[in-house]
């Protein structure tokens, strides 16, 4: 198991280059199965998720091509529709459940493992699986497995409970190629969805309203391959942004779509750090103490609930009282007990944590309890006094590219160790 050395006092300065968005290209990688043909897709990060996801569609046949941020998937010969052999893999990812809706659209039929990913609470398909049976698609799940089989694929209106992003787009990836026009209401419009929308209709899909609640898209009988960069992400950037401002530096985050920031520069903005958009970029400066303020986390074009551990750290250095209000996963404060080993004062109730900010955290060993947290700890130890170990860092891995080096080019005295 590898773990993180940090030298907590260092500002962050200079500039910093992001990847492509994890959770836009785990969307696009299996919707480039939807047809018999080539696709080339650039800015992929190498970060683990997507690795797994790449080995995946290659046991299952398909042809891949790899050289560094450039991947192509060449799926002219059948691949398998069953997944099943690849419990291991999957359970390592939430997002293999895009395998469900990508490889019915083609196959009209698909056997897929339970997702796994981050224990934050309680993460259902249900509303997945609403949308594949209103298009015709019969469910079963049995020892693990999720079967569906569709004699024919119909469009539908689908209205989903609540708003899902891995639900609007597995339902999106399997409308795609149903017959007749299929309505997505209360859909999610972060940008991963438009962005999945977009290399789809490059492919031949006709999809209207991505980025909206609604979403209209009219089955097509056939793609074809394309060429497509993917977005940069969002949540990286918001982690840089915050690790900029917690130590007190000046750090230019380039490759961005400052839209995508704006709730997270506002509050921000509010704690008193400086943010401003230049060309493709945020400049984000601190030389004041941070002033505390309260966030709940929403869904897009709301703060979203992937910042909200390092939002919290963040707080805990703040000048007076600040609140965090999660609403959109239950279990996601299992943290919160690191930051208190390190003298953050948080106390929780129900959903809300209330962090009255210290002078300093202390430096000690912590642990990475997921994907995000992974980031908040490193943060924590960014700004600790001391030096701080961070384990089960594997976490990090999953989500997060060149972290270290990233770091390291910013001024952060931060290093690997193998254990």
């Amino acid at each position: 198991m590898d773990a993180f050395i940090i030298e907590g006092g260092n500002p962050l300065c200079g500039e910093v280059s992001i990847s492509g968005a994890k959770n836009a290209v785990l969307g696009i990688i299996p919707a480039a199965v939807l047809c018999a043909c080539s696709s080339k897709i650039e800015n992929v990060p190498d970060i683990k998720d997507v690795n797994k996801m790449v080995d995946i569609l290659e046991k299952l046949g398909a042809e891949i091509y790899r050289e560094e941020d450039t991947i192509i998937i060449n799926t002219e010969k059948s691949i398998s529709y069953d997944v099943s052999e690849y419990e291991e893999e999957t359970g390592q990812m939430r997002a293999s459940y895009y395998l469900m809706g990508a490889l019915l659209g083609r196959y009209k039929k698909a056997v897929v493992p339970l997702p796994g990913g981050c224990n934050i609470g309680d993460r259902p398909i249900d509303q997945h699986i609403k949308g594949f049976e209103a298009l015709g698609a019969r469910v079963l799940i049995e020892h693990g497995q999720v079967k569906l089989d569709a004699p024919e694929l119909k469009g539908a209106h689908i209205f989903l409970d609540v708003v899902s992003v891995g639900a609007t787009i597995n339902i999106m990836l399997a409308a795609t190629r149903a017959e007749g026009k299929t309505v997505i209401e209360n859909a999610a419009k972060e940008p991963h969805i438009v962005d999945v929308a977009n290399f789809l209709n490059l492919m031949g899909a006709n999809i209207k309203g991505a980025g909206t609640d609604v979403i209209k898209i009219v089955g097509v009988e056939s793609m074809h391959g394309c060429e497509y960069s993917v977005i940069p992400d969002q949540i990286t950037t918001g982690t840089y942004m915050m690790m900029a401002a917690a130590t007190g530096g000046d750090v230019l985050i380039r490759n961005i779509i400052p839209k995508h920031m704006e709730a997270i520069s506002a509050k921000l903005t509010e704690m008193g750090v400086t943010v401003s958009e230049e060309d493709d970029g945020l400049r984000v400066t601190r030389t004041k103490p941070l002033k505390a303020c309260n966030v709940k986390t929403m869904p897009y074009p709301g703060f979203p609930t992937d910042l909200q551990q390092p939002m919290a750290v963040l707080m805990t250095i703040a000048e007076g009282t600040s609140t965090v209000t999660e609403s959109i996963f239950e279990s996601r404060f299992k943290y919160v007990d690191e930051l208190r080993r390190m003298g953050a004062n948080i106390s929780i109730n129900g959903r809300t944590a209330s962090i009255n900010g210290v002078k300093e955290l202390s430096a000690t060993k912590i642990r990475a309890t997921d994907l995000r947290a992974g980031a908040a700890m490193v943060l924590a130890g960014l700004v600790a006094d001391g030096e701080t170990k961070v384990v089960d860092i594997v976490h990090i891995d999953r989500g997060y590219e060149n972290l270290q080096e990233n770091l390291r080019g910013l001024g952060a005295v931060i290093r690997r160790i193998s254990e």
